[in-house]
């Protein structure tokens, strides 16, 4: 008995169920293209230039064309920085050599990226004008630990020094004060550029790119370059646009010495 008054139930339940009106919302496109493409496109480059280049095909509006170029630019470093200095590593480790790499550069780019990343993570800057940021700070960590590795006695002592050092760095950078941040990103431009220089002193010095790799130079200077062009259309502030334009004359002075040394053998060990 207890079955078939479950049964009925069962029946009378599913009978009202169904005979509840039921409503399907659809959302709605208002663009020209799929959600799944125009949605990414709007937050990238806002409502305005969205509707402006890619529904009404505006392709005059100056302002709105420079924003997409900068943001594409933008994304393009971010993807290159990624890699950028890969080829780099896979040189060091392939050769079981670091020689023609000063320490005392990498070491000073080092804290340079970790300054402009701290800097621009607490202002919340767009991660397009900066992101590649990330990804070459971490590839400076471990390039400067191999050239310890392979290049530095005591390298156990001196890689975990390396290791205290930049963990130590990064926490103060996180805690110090605004304005306090705001004055170490002014002075990282000076370091950022001092740290070109022992490598294109040593270059000079032996005749010699050594085991500097040129797919990373070329982008550093094409990088450095495009950044300055993303720093000027997307954010007003001269001190990061002056830094950059310095900073590709510096990779542009590296891409020479590629060229004009690009027939030495002879590596002898920078320091």
């Amino acid at each position: 008995m207890n079955k078939y008054l479950f049964f009925l139930f069962l029946v009378i339940s599913f009978t009202s169920a169904s005979s509840l009106p039921i409503q399907v919302t659809t959302i709605e496109n208002e663009y020209r293209l799929p959600n799944v493409i125009s949605q990414p496109l709007v937050k990238l480059l806002g409502e305005d230039c969205y509707v402006s280049l890619l529904e009404d095909l505006h392709f005059t509006d100056v302002p709105c064309v420079k924003l997409a170029i900068s943001k594409g630019l933008g994304l393009g470093i971010v993807v290159g920085g990624a890699i950028v200095k890969i080829p780099q590593i896979v040189t060091i480790v392939r050769d079981g050599s670091a020689k023609g790499l000063s320490l005392t550069s990498f070491l000073l780019e080092t804290v340079a990226y970790q300054i402009v990343l701290a800097y621009n993570t607490r202002l919340n800057n767009p991660f397009s004008t900066y992101g590649e940021v990330l990804f070459m700070t971490i590839q400076n960590i471990l390039i400067c630990l191999l050239i310890v590795y392979y290049e530095q006695k005591e390298k156990n002592k001196r890689i975990v020094i390396l290791l205290l050092g930049f963990s130590i760095g990064i926490l103060i950078l996180c805690i110090i004060p605004r304005w306090l941040m705001a004055l170490l990103y002014a002075a990282q431009i000076p370091i950022g550029l001092a740290s070109k220089i022992p490598q294109i002193r040593a270059n000079y010095m032996n005749r010699s790119t050594g085991q500097l790799s040129v797919f990373a130079v070329l982008n550093y200077f094409a990088g450095t370059t495009a950044r300055a062009f993303t720093t000027w259309t997307e954010l007003d502030d001269p001190i990061m646009l002056g830094g950059n334009l310095l900073a590709s004359v510096l990779n542009g002075i590296l891409v020479l010495q590629l060229i004009i040394y690009w027939d030495a053998s002879q590596v002898p060990k920078a320091d």
